[in-house]
Parts: C-alpha cells; structure tokens; sequence
C-alpha cells in the first residue's frame, strides 16, 4: 500500500486530513491521493486540529507519532516508531 513505508527511522504513514468532523475517526484510503483518510474533529486553527491528529493516531496506534511534513497542509506525513507496516495495518484496520 502506498500510504505506508518502511524507512529507517520508523514506518511512514501518509495522511490526509479533514478538520472540524464530527467525530475522530479513520475513514479508510483515499486512493486517488495514495494517503489514508483521517477524520478530526478539532479546526485547522493554531494548530489544534495537528495537535488532535498526533493524540488521535497515537492512542490507535499505541505507539509516538509525530509530524515530519506538512504542518500547514491537509496531506500531512507523519513517523510512527515502533511498528511495522503490517502492524499499522492491523490497528487501524484497513
């Protein structure tokens, strides 16, 4: 799957998210941008909706993430440490 790589750091996982939902959630994967779909419910405003993104993912995952690119953007990359990418897969299910 493209939205996840290996690196030496940890594994990869390409995101796009989608502020002020009404609930956190995974969605699944946007195929057409190879990223997989985040719902958050916090607003894109002095970076809550990142701060809720990393909580979020964190908690699924059970393990650190952290944002490496696109703070300001929707389409975001962010390193999990810890897990594999068949590990990433499992917890969050798609």
């Amino acid at each position: 799957m493209e939205f996840l790589k290996e690196t030496k750091d940890g594994t990869l996982l390409l995101v796009y998210v989608q502020p002020k939902a009404k609930r956190n959630e995974v969605e699944g994967i946007d195929e057409w941008r190879g990223r997989l779909k985040v719902k958050i419910k916090a607003p894109p405003v002095e970076g809550k909706a990142n701060k809720e993104l990393v909580k979020f993912l964190s908690k699924v995952l059970g393990t650190e993430v952290k944002i490496i690119r696109g703070e300001a953007s929707r389409e975001k990359d962010l390193l999990v440490r810890g897990l594999g990418v068949e590990e990433i897969k499992k917890k969050l299910k798609v």
